[in-house]
């Protein structure tokens, strides 16, 4: 019994013993091949994420390409830039750009412009373009002497903005509180320059003008190297300066043509320009300066019949005007009069300046004569 108790209470504890053992190698059959699996899925998804990557970076969208005019509105974010990418077909997954902007730490370096981007450039070529470059920059010339309207017409020619645009911004009183002109125009302050521009996509009149305005005052630093004298003195300055500017283009000659004025402002005489009667005209002159314009007193610009300055500045000068306005020639001469060579006769007294009007101006050449 004895032998036979132990070998029943025996074989409960051997059976145990191997049916665990038996179930561990199941469970090792199954788990070891789990892993293996799970290994080679985390491979595959790490070999998919890294060639989407790699994918994204080096293989632009299209393999031929087309140019695509874009435009980065300012303040636009790096999610709106990023999302318009995607729209227009310049890159391929708008969040990895996003990603990519932000790993590059230029998610902050997006431009506001116009640009020509392709659609055969690669994520990063076109983060590049957008972050390190000016985009598409526009021409627009102005040359020493213009009006505003005339200067209006130029930019709207370069296609910057619209003649009706300009001229609102050349009216904006906050534009012109702002930079502190003693007027209720723009008028001289337009500094003649040629830019390379952005071209506006909102506010074009107001934006163009006001880099015109802040060149001036770039200009005005170098004329007044010592320090700005206050807006009236600048006003003044540059209402003579423009006179001179529109009555000769020979540099040699603006000092000389800015003593003659002072000359005649000090003596109380008119200083009798036809420029300012032209400018007082305004956008409508057709060309042609007839005596009764001469003689119209309503026209506040009208030097012939009005002593003193005109009201404001006739032109936008260059730096040589102003800087001949601050500057006159210290000389005895009242009268000038056109050469017909683009230079001009001096005169000290009536007398002499009517002999030189007989000279140069009713004996001249009309074929060939030039008084600019």
């Amino acid at each position: 019994m004895e032998q036979q108790n132990q070998k029943e209470s025996g074989q409960p504890g051997g059976d145990s013993n191997s049916e665990n053992m038996a179930r561990r190698g199941i469970v090792l059959r199954f788990v070891i091949p789990s892993i293996a699996v799970v290994s080679f899925l985390a491979m595959v998804v790490g070999s998919w994420f890294l060639y989407r990557t790699w994918d994204f970076l080096n293989i632009p969208p299209e393999s031929q390409g087309r140019k695509i005019n874009f435009i980065i509105e300012p303040g636009q974010t790096l999610w709106q830039v990023s999302a318009n990418l995607a729209k227009a077909g310049l890159i391929k997954d708008s969040k990895r750009f996003r990603g990519y902007a932000q790993a590059e730490k230029k998610g902050g370096n997006v431009r506001a412009g116009e640009f020509n981007l392709y659609t055969n450039m690669t994520a990063p070529e076109v983060l590049t373009e957008i972050t390190t470059t000016s985009g598409i920059l526009h021409k627009l010339s102005v040359r020493e002497g213009l009006n505003w309207w005339q200067t209006a017409k130029i930019a709207e020619e370069a296609g910057l903005t619209t003649y009706s645009d300009f001229k609102k911004a050349v009216y904006n009183r906050e534009l012109i509180k702002k930079y502190n002109i003693p007027a209720d125009n723009l008028e001289g302050y337009l500094f003649p320059e040629t830019y390379m521009l952005t071209r506006p996509q909102k506010e074009t009149g107001t934006i163009i003008a006001e880099t015109m305005v802040r060149e001036f005052f770039k200009a005005a630093h170098k004329a007044w190297p010592d320090g700005l004298p206050s807006p009236k003195k600048i006003h003044e300055t540059l209402i003579l300066a423009s006179l001179v500017e529109k009555e000769t283009g020979d540099i040699s000659e603006r000092r000389t043509i800015a003593g003659v004025f002072a000359n005649r402002l000090r003596k109380g005489y008119l200083l009798q320009s036809d420029p300012t009667i032209i400018y007082g005209l305004g956008e409508d002159f057709d060309g042609n300066l007839h005596k009764s314009q001469l003689q119209d007193k309503t026209n506040t610009y009208n030097t012939y019949r009005h002593r003193g300055l005109p009201p404001g500045p006739i032109c936008s000068p260059g730096l040589a005007s102003i800087e001949a306005a601050i500057n006159p020639e210290k000389n005895n001469y009242l009268y000038f009069v056109a050469k017909g060579d683009g230079s001009h006769y001096f005169s000290r007294s009536l007398k002499e300046h009517n002999n030189a009007v007989k000279k140069y101006q009713l004996r001249r050449n009309r074929k060939t004569y030039r008084s600019y």
